[in-house]
């Protein structure tokens, strides 16, 4: 083997896996946050305002991450703090969950976290229409509904057919988004909210005591 071979072979034993093209996805950041009312755990979220990005709907905090934030653990927690006015010192995290893939190219990073109980909420109006504190057991014990968004496929007007095997009749692969949704007190909670939160309970129900 000569050292071009060998100088190769060194650089991926020691490079980290990655998600292939990451640089052309959107990174975001989701703070999943718990805090004890009436000694009880309740889910925090909010609902949007009506001058933001698909105002009304049902959240976790969380946004894009910025180029300022050390980690996406960072990011969440300034998200919490901007959004709904509790600072990082009043949060414990849990730990990581899952993060998610989209086919609108977001990657998503989600965190459980469990807010102080003495701690204050200040939304942000800008961002934030109303905040809704969730029992954890009533989550527990719905089965969210569920319905598919088929995704189609459609190449642009300039796609080369003619490179690929049997042209316009290639046989596209297709796929479908799972869409759950949790009805509360005349709330829906839809999306990668349902998404994140369904991931969440079945954490909680496999957990043996």
């Amino acid at each position: 083997m000569d050292d071009k071979q060998s100088h190769w072979l060194e650089h991926f034993r020691n490079r980290k896996a990655n998600v292939m093209d990451h640089e052309l996805y959107n990174e975001f950041a989701i703070l999943v946050p718990l805090v004890e009312k009436q000694k009880e755990l309740h889910f925090v979220f909010e609902v949007r305002a009506q001058n933001i990005r698909q105002p009304g709907e049902i959240c976790f905090p969380g946004g894009k991450i910025d180029s300022t934030d050390s980690s996406p653990a960072h990011a969440a927690l300034r998200e919490l703090e901007e959004e709904l006015g509790v600072p990082a010192s009043k949060v414990k995290l849990a730990g990581d969950l899952d993060y998610m893939i989209t086919p609108f190219r977001f990657m998503l990073y989600p965190f459980l976290g469990l807010i102080d109980p003495d701690a204050v909420f200040k939304k942000n109006d800008g961002e934030v229409k109303e905040i809704l504190f969730v029992p954890l057991s009533k989550l527990l014990e719905m089965e969210p509904k569920e319905h598919k968004i088929f995704l189609n496929v459609e190449p642009e007007e300039e796609f080369p057919f003619h490179l690929i095997p049997n042209g316009e009749n290639y046989n596209w692969r297709t796929a479908f988004v799972n869409e759950q949704f949790y009805e509360y007190e005349g709330n829906v909670i839809w999306g990668l909210t349902a998404r994140i939160l369904t991931h969440v309970l079945q954490e909680i129900k496999g957990i043996k005591m």
